[in-house]
């Protein structure tokens, strides 16, 4: 049992599709009203038009994370739409880079960077203060397994997932007596569309992809979405400052 309240809310960035589409649908199946956010308005309206489908209740806000701006009326809407926050995953992050270190563009740092922790940095700088004034809350950030050790050719991304780990333990730290409770997931590889077109493209990527996993699949996203309820809810009332694997048991190797 999640131990989830019925009618708290929850904000998922980067919510159009995969994780976070199933993380917001999991929030919604929870009893929650859900704020859906991503760059894409018709996915994200998909997420929403599936949240109501089943009987929930969410709406669509449209957030660039790399923008200041963006962000801050991400969470003044879901306060006035909701009057509070809490929870909230911070899940909107690309991964673009596919060659060496010394090959990478600087539009590829730029962008990664922007995403990747900018945008992490900026949505906790804006929900923080919001579950301060209401007394308390939940914080989970996307990191990666590639945020935990080397990951060849994604050595920005991989950085960037770092980046996403040390922001998040340094402000769990920090608020950790103010009830608000900030951790990582770390997924490994998930079946997700875009790890679909990238097999697509190079299907031997797919066997690849199985063997690096000890339990000899690539995860689902729905496993993804049932950690960051875990680490949501009042069950993992002294957990914060992690940064949890889930990843079929690739970092144990």
């Amino acid at each position: 049992m999640s131990r989830l309240l019925s009618g708290q809310v929850a904000l998922v960035t980067g919510a159009a599709a995969g994780i976070g589409r199933a993380t917001a649908l999991a929030f919604a199946r929870e009893g929650l009203k859900v704020v859906v956010s991503d760059i894409d308005p018709a996915g994200g309206e998909g997420t929403v038009a599936q949240i109501r489908a089943a009987g929930g209740e969410a709406r669509f806000i449209r957030c660039d994370v790399t923008r200041e701006a963006e962000v801050r009326a991400l969470i003044e809407g879901t306060q006035a739409a909701h009057g509070r926050l809490d929870y909230a995953f911070n899940n909107a992050g690309i991964d673009i880079e596919k060659s060496k270190l010394a090959d990478a563009q600087e539009s590829e740092f730029d962008a990664i960077m922007g995403v990747n922790v900018k945008g992490v940095w900026l949505c906790m700088k804006y929900e923080i203060p919001l579950m301060l004034a209401q007394g308390g809350g939940a914080i989970v950030n996307t990191a990666s397994v590639a945020g935990l050790g080397a990951a060849p050719k994604m050595g920005i991304y991989s950085a960037s997932k770092h980046a996403v780990i040390g922001l998040t333990k340094s402000a769990a730290v920090e608020y950790a007596k103010k009830n608000v409770r900030i951790n990582a997931v770390c997924p490994a590889v998930i079946d997700t569309d875009m790890y679909r077109r990238a097999i697509e493209a190079e299907p031997r990527k797919a066997e690849y992809a199985k063997a690096v996993h000890p339990i000899g699949r690539v995860g689902k996203v729905e496993e993804i979405a049932a950690a960051v309820i875990y680490l949501c809810s009042d069950t993992a009332g002294f957990t914060t400052g992690i940064a949890l694997p889930v990843d079929g048991g690739a970092t144990a190797v």
